[in-house]
């Protein structure tokens, strides 16, 4: 037996509870990962209050949680790729992480490199993956000026680094607590609220050329409010928008891949990025978690140890 996260019906962080499950076996292609470290995101709790029901579908009880790192603690059949007692990086897409132990394809694994953390390793996949096909979707170049909201939060700390990589200007929309984090990571900070427009538009000092938005709420108006192409306007979470103007939705889904997460930890191993953890919880603490997470407050990420 071993112990995960589940939920009997949608709701609030009430229905969330952890209990004993039966332990369980990976088959061919597969491992199965003792969890060491496991991250939460807002689309899962999207997910367990019932928001994307039509869209995903939930069967009961319902586990959670993709991203993940832990230790390879058996092998099923025709696996020659990882042994026993590596530690891995990876997801699951079965809704699973959130759990002692976890079954993934191997396909869906990559070594955890000795320079990163079990907390940052374990939170990275979601946000890591999602932070990589939005800047790739807006096509910085050297010299641009890209404008992200959200800049502080858990995809959001990580596009900002990414875009000053690849060598653009970037105005990183947050509250003032983060300024200092921000700057120190190339970012022009500029403070959200009423007057924002003319405030992102003297930092920028002229032509804003992308927007990624991690927020929701009016950016992608704001965007097209700033003479942003919609072209070069991609939000991870208002669809909506992306309905209505024609903007861009890139962002797990498209950079979800082994390789992507490889490249990642290994610019974390170097010290090129900083994955902030905020905040870590015992998985018997996951609805504290998740009240933390929801508040939409933190800077970085919260994860979840097994």
């Amino acid at each position: 037996m071993s112990k995960a996260v589940r939920y009997n019906e949608f709701g609030g962080i009430d229905v969330l509870d952890v209990v004993e499950v039966d332990r369980p076996v990976p088959g061919p292609g597969e491992a199965l990962v003792q969890v060491k470290a496991a991250g939460i995101n807002p689309g899962e709790a999207a997910i367990r209050s019932g928001v994307f029901a039509e869209v995903w579908p939930s069967t009961f009880p319902s586990g959670q949680g993709s991203d993940l790192a832990g230790v390879i603690a058996e092998l099923g059949d025709s696996v020659t790729t990882v042994s026993v007692g590596d530690e891995v990086i990876g997801w699951t897409d079965n809704r699973a992480s959130q759990a002692e132990f976890v079954v993934v394809p191997v396909t869906q694994l990559t070594p955890k490199p000795a320079g990163v953390t079990w907390e940052q390793a374990g939170s990275l996949f979601v946000a890591g993956t999602t932070a990589h096909a939005a800047v790739a979707a807006v096509a910085l170049s050297k010299g641009d000026t890209v404008v992200v909201s959200g800049a502080a939060g858990g995809v959001g700390s990580l596009i900002v680094q990414l875009a000053v990589a690849a060598g653009a200007k970037v105005i990183g929309i947050a509250g003032p607590s983060n300024a200092d984090w921000l700057t120190a990571h190339g970012v022009t900070p500029v403070e959200y609220g009423e007057g924002l427009a003319g405030r992102v538009r003297a930092a920028s000092g002229g032509q804003i050329d992308a927007f990624i938005d991690t927020f929701g709420a009016d950016y992608v108006e704001l965007a097209l409010e700033l003479g942003v192409d919609k072209g070069r306007v991609n939000t991870i979470i208002n669809f909506a928008a992306v309905e209505k103007y024609g903007v861009k939705a890139e962002g797990n889904a498209q950079g979800a891949s082994a390789e992507v997460l490889a490249d990642l930890a290994g610019r974390i191993a170097a010290g090129s990025l900083d994955l902030v953890v905020a905040r870590k919880y015992p998985l018997a603490q996951v609805r504290d978690a998740y009240r933390e997470l929801e508040q939409r407050h933190t800077r970085g990420k919260i994860v979840l140890i097994p």
